[in-house]
């Protein structure tokens, strides 16, 4: 299942990142945004939604939710 399939509010471990781009590998490694991180969606937005990583909170596109599998 992907970010943009997840319930809002749920906790879930990241279990895979499935992007081919090596430099938004380390943006997202520097968000804290990796395999077995726990992650939650917060709210959804119409092209975007945000998420909640360690003590952050970011917005992030559909596109690159759909490449988060949880």
């Amino acid at each position: 299942m992907t970010l943009k399939d997840v319930l809002l509010g749920q906790e879930y471990t990241i279990q895979q990142v499935n992007t081919d781009d090596e430099e938004l590998n380390s943006f997202l490694f520097s968000l804290g945004c990796y395999t077995g991180e726990k992650i939650t969606v917060v709210s959804r937005l119409k092209n975007s939604c945000v998420v909640s990583i360690k003590d952050g909170r970011y917005s992030i596109d559909n596109q690159l939710a759909q490449a988060i599998v949880v």
